[in-house]
């Protein structure tokens, strides 16, 4: 395990309890680097949405437990934020809430030219995902192939 894992499972660990008392659920933790700096960022997230103050009282109390633990050997910036339109699809349960809406999948190498699929998420496994094109016609993705898998929105 990579040390940023460790970082990310490590801030995922201590969060968890936290966020269960807030009734919050956690989308995803990252450890990036930057424009130099290093972020440590979690993305939380509830029913009808989470505000500034939600990301407050959860950043105030992790904020105390990362200083206590000082697990972390460079110094970095913590972030608390929602996760966003543009959230990306990483885990089970994303995909369980995702079934039958629109999505949007990036793949890292082209397939019949494309690398830009859009349709409505039909099913998904460890290894493969599906969704139904425009045209009906059922698509399915090699999951390692997937660079990126998002619920597609209109503006």
């Amino acid at each position: 395990m990579s040390r940023k894992e460790m970082y990310e499972q490590r801030t995922e660990e201590l969060l968890l309890p936290i966020l269960e008392r807030c009734q919050f659920e956690l989308v995803d933790v990252e450890y990036v680097k930057e424009g130099g700096n290093w972020y440590l960022r979690a993305y939380i997230d509830k029913e009808g949405g989470i505000t500034v103050d939600d990301c407050e009282l959860v950043s105030r109390q992790m904020s105390d437990l990362l200083d206590e633990q000082d697990f972390i050997e460079e110094s970095y910036i913590f972030e608390v934020s929602s996760p966003g339109l543009g959230r990306p699809l990483k885990k089970e349960k994303d995909f369980a809430r995702s079934l039958g809406k629109e999505v949007e999948i990036r793949t890292y190498r082209a397939i019949g030219k494309e690398k830009e699929f859009y349709g409505i998420l039909k099913s998904y496994d460890g290894t493969t995902v599906t969704i139904e094109a425009d045209n009906q016609e059922e698509l399915a993705f090699a999951r390692a192939d997937i660079a990126l898998i998002r619920l597609a929105f209109d503006f």
